[in-house]
């Protein structure tokens, strides 16, 4: 078997509420080095850890993680909306594969999916449908959020499965670092957002419209200094990367989930996807980074990394 991983950060501000041109030029540079990475890689499949926004997954059944033998697209803040070319077979294999090490894991035939999941597939793919994909869901918001150490464990379970599949196989991260966006929470929450937070009814065409634009003008007052959202951490977030990068992945066991909203505010767990990735493929093997971006941009309220790995033998 072959491995690689990539981790990169998602945001529904990303074409909306864009920075200054010359970060958005470094941005595009670091995806541009990511984009020709995968190229060259040229995956068989692609095993997509991306969280949810309260779109496919409600407090109905709200599962710490989820692997999805089907998947569709909503296509919320102007991304592609339809089916996601999912390998059922390597997705029911897969999950056989975690669920024989010992990981307790969720399945969905009919999985419901966000801009998490579609952005990292268009931009390094140009579509959601140009590449087999396994979907796995990895709960980054809706609380209680529980420890590290299990969703390291996911995703070492979910590589080892890989490696039997003997293809080349892209693990692939969407998401963190430090964030802090208007993310409604359950706990205090009014009736009729509660009910919405937990049957999952599916919003209008205009109510969509203005929870979208109301997350475009918390990007702008964010940008502006004018808010209460816990601020970006590059601090932090370059923590993350270099634990990351070193492959010291054991540390993260010790992250409590306080101490990362504390630290990169209420969807910094997204983080637990590039655990997730980079978990699996250290599962296979030893890895290098190819590449490191890492920049703050307020506008889109993200700590924004883009990088790359490749197992020690494939070079």
């Amino acid at each position: 078997m072959t491995a690689a991983a990539v981790g990169l950060s998602h945001s529904p501000l990303i074409g909306t509420n864009d920075p200054a041109p010359d970060v958005l030029a470094a941005v595009d540079q670091a995806v541009g080095k990511a984009r020709s990475f995968v190229h060259d890689f040229d995956p068989e499949l692609v095993v997509l850890y991306a969280p949810d926004h309260y779109n496919g997954f409600f407090y109905k059944e709200m599962p710490p993680f989820c692997l999805g033998t089907e998947a569709h697209a909503i296509g919320d803040f102007g991304s592609a909306a339809g089916p996601l070319s999912v390998d059922t077979e390597a997705a029911r294999a897969l999950a056989q594969g975690v669920l024989d090490r010992g990981v307790d894991l969720t399945i969905s035939a009919r999985m419901t999916v966000d801009h998490g999941f579609v952005q990292p597939m268009e931009v390094l793919f140009g579509g959601i449908d140009k590449v087999p994909v396994v979907p796995v869901f990895v709960n980054g918001v809706a609380t209680p959020l529980g420890p590290v150490s299990r969703v390291r464990a996911l995703g070492t379970a979910i590589g080892q499965a890989a490696a039997d599949l003997d293809r080349r196989v892209l693990f692939l991260a969407s998401g963190g670092l430090s964030h802090d966006p208007p993310v409604p929470v359950l706990d205090g929450a009014p009736p009729r957002v509660a009910d919405a937070l937990i049957e999952g009814h599916p919003p209008t065409a205009e109510q969509r419209a203005k929870g979208e634009q109301r997350v475009v003008q918390a990007g702008r007052d964010y940008a502006a200094g004018a808010t209460s959202m816990i601020p970006i951490n590059p601090v932090w977030d370059n923590l993350v990367l270099d634990t990351l990068e070193a492959g010291r992945l054991d540390e993260v066991d010790g992250w409590s989930t306080a101490w990362m909203g504390a630290e990169g505010g209420g969807s910094a767990h997204e983080v637990r996807t590039w655990i997730a990735a980079f978990a699996s493929l250290a599962a296979v093997g030893d890895y290098r980074f190819d590449s490191r971006f890492y920049r703050p941009i307020p506008e889109w309220i993200a700590g924004f990394a883009v990088a790359s790995a490749h197992l020690e033998t494939n070079r």
